[in-house]
């Protein structure tokens, strides 16, 4: 047991750098797209400046954080050496983060080949989604078993609700300019 804290420090750090990949991984790919409707120079200046930023934090920080994630998560669970409940929703979240992961690796080689298949807007609102497995994870994995499922998913569900809300409320302000 003695491992365990630091095995589990270690998976909360390479989370957070995950995390802050994912997040500014898609910020990167709208200003990419973006800059494919400037004109020239500024359009090759952009974009040549975008791939680079672009593919060092996908290469450099994010895929690392992610596959260390992966190492010190069963690391802890084969510590810890049981399975709780609420250990189990938080895999599900895990997996669709992951999955997420990989959506936005599918974009990385799109606009790595200069292949726009969305809009500003909709990678604008695709960001959000890594927002919500970070609330649901961070919940499950605090709160635990004191949690009611009920209320964690009408919680969740609310969150998703009010952050869609924001998202078109900053569209419009954003238009108005």
């Amino acid at each position: 047991m003695h491992y365990y804290l630091y095995v589990k420090s270690l998976h909360v750090i390479f989370i957070v750098t995950w995390f802050s990949g994912l997040f500014y991984m898609v910020r990167l790919f709208v200003y990419h797209t973006e800059a494919a409707g400037k004109s020239e120079p500024e359009r090759t200046i952009l974009m040549q400046q975008f791939r680079v930023m672009i593919r060092r934090l996908w290469l450099g920080i994010t895929w690392p954080s992610a596959i260390l994630t992966l190492i010190f998560g069963p690391w802890m669970f084969f510590l810890l050496g049981s399975m709780p409940a609420w250990l189990l929703i938080k895999l599900c979240f895990v997996v669709g983060l992951y999955g997420y992961h990989f959506s936005l690796q599918a974009i990385y080689n799109q606009q790595m080949k200069g292949v726009f298949r969305y809009t500003s807007q909709q990678l604008r609102v695709w960001n959000e989604v890594a927002t919500v497995f970070l609330v649901a994870i961070v919940l499950l994995a605090e709160v635990k078993d004191n949690m009611s499922w009920a209320w964690g998913l009408a919680g969740l569900l609310l969150f998703v609700v009010a952050l869609m809300a924001a998202i078109r409320i900053y569209k419009v302000l954003r238009n108005r300019k």
